[in-house]
């Protein structure tokens, strides 16, 4: 099986960053992982705002943040456990994730008010970035 490719803190880039964090499914992930107090798996996000996401899409989200350093996973068994990297990245990059999650979020809140209740998706929280 191929190893996992997770990057040095020291070559996780600004723009790698952004990458990742361009698409709202993947925020949501990574709030997510970053609020809980376990590791995440995967499996975890197959339903997320009513929705099923299929497998292979699941799986590019969660390559494309961990290649970003967003995330580190560990295969246990058939399952990938996924934790955030938050301190590294807080010592590196201050409160630049925070503030991209913070601006997500009240995103959400200004179209959540700007819509028919039917269509509102599942807010984001705040993670203890």
């Amino acid at each position: 099986m191929k190893p996992l490719y997770h990057p040095s803190i020291n070559d996780i880039t600004v723009e790698g960053l952004l990458h990742a964090l361009s698409d709202p499914v993947r925020v949501q992930i990574y709030v997510e992982i970053a609020r809980s107090e376990c590791p995440r798996t995967c499996s975890n996000f197959l339903q997320l705002d009513n929705r099923t996401l299929p497998k292979s899409t699941l799986s590019q989200h969660f390559r494309i943040l961990r290649e970003a350093g967003l995330i580190r996973s560990e295969r246990k068994g058939v399952e990938m456990h996924n934790t955030t990297r938050c301190q590294e990245l807080k010592e590196r990059f201050g409160t630049m994730l925070s503030a991209i999650i913070d601006a997500y979020r009240q995103q959400f809140e200004r179209e959540r008010t700007a819509r028919p209740p039917a269509l509102i998706p599942r807010p984001l929280r705040t993670a203890h970035l």
